[in-house]
């Protein structure tokens, strides 16, 4: 009986007649797959990837980041974030120390669980969701893997996220087909800033949600890991946002480079009540000093713009004109 199993061989013949019987069957099914296939030719979203300037309806100074160019993330970590209102997904550029301490989003998504909810997440949802019109533009500054541009786009807004780091853009742009996003997000591999040309830019091996301007501020909260510099392009948000466009919110994470951010966009902050972005940017007076600033030095700045409101909620501070 252990070989029982095994067939008994065909005739020649029959092998043959049924292969040619079968083969125009056959040739049209693998037309068929060819043809409906991913693979056999671009697909309709690529053209929207390829020009992102059609995304918010103008030209800008420095082109968008080309995702569809873009070498592929290698391995792909992505779920979706549990606990937000309006449900996104976006994918890890921090993986851990493998396989000895992998992050704990990934320890999650072993188990079945979503990623934990980002609190910047929330918040930017909160904010968006007292929007009655889903019109006007959300600016992400240190968007690192899109956990505020994502939680804007799934709520229909459209966004211009700024990010030097390429593996933090690798996942963006895994984001952007996840979330269907490419015909609302445009990202540009830039350093905001308050003047127009480059930078130098420090990463940690292993830490990419802490690089910053400041090799000091980059370092602060993981001094062990080792640093790497590199320039990267810098451009004001003055000079990317036309005065004809509503922005209406404007969010800024950049480990202590806050101020040189706010300054290069002076024009978008004067802009009177009503039409002025609420603004949400981390306020660390250490990673502040690094970049030799100082919240009074902001506070200061946003007093003479208009910005006499603002709430400290953890180490993020919101400002309105309202």
């Amino acid at each position: 009986m252990a070989n029982a199993w095994k067939r008994e061989r065909s005739s020649p013949l029959l092998s043959l007649r049924t292969f040619l019987l079968a083969s125009p069957v056959f040739l049209l099914l693998l037309l068929f797959l060819f043809f409906s296939s991913p693979f056999s030719s671009p697909p309709a979203y690529s053209a929207a990837l390829v020009a992102p300037t059609a995304v918010p309806g103008f030209p800008t100074p420095i082109p968008p980041f080309d995702c569809d160019r873009c070498p592929q993330a290698s391995p792909v970590f992505a779920s979706l974030v549990e606990g937000v209102k309006r449900p996104f997904f976006y994918s890890l550029a921090d993986l851990g120390s493998l396989p000895e301490k992998p992050h704990k989003n990934i320890a999650r998504m072993l188990k079945g669980k979503p990623f934990r909810k980002p609190d910047i997440s929330v918040a930017i949802q909160n904010v968006l969701e007292k929007k009655r019109e889903r019109e006007g533009l959300v600016v992400d500054v240190g968007a690192n893997v899109g956990m505020a541009a994502f939680a804007a786009a799934a709520m229909g807004f459209k966004v211009l996220a700024f990010e030097p780091v390429f593996e933090n853009l690798q996942r963006i742009c895994d984001g952007l087909f996840l979330n269907r996003a490419w015909d609302r997000v445009s990202v540009f591999a830039a350093a905001a800033s308050d003047h127009k040309g480059n930078i130098t830019f420090h990463k940690l091996v292993g830490r990419l949600d802490n690089s910053a301007v400041s090799a000091t501020g980059a370092k602060l909260a993981f001094k062990s890991n080792e640093e790497i510099s590199m320039e990267v392009a810098s451009i004001p948000l003055d000079d990317v946002i036309p005065d004809s466009e509503r922005v209406v919110l404007l969010k800024i994470d950049v480990q202590g480079w806050e101020y040189h951010v706010l300054r290069g966009a002076k024009k978008l902050l004067s802009r009177q009540a009503g039409e002025a972005p609420y603004l949400i940017y981390e306020e660390d007076e250490q990673l502040l000093k690094a970049s030799n600033s100082s919240s009074q030095e902001i506070h200061q700045f946003l007093e003479s713009v208009g910005y006499h409101h603002c709430t400290q909620h953890g180490t993020d501070s919101h400002c309105t004109k309202d």
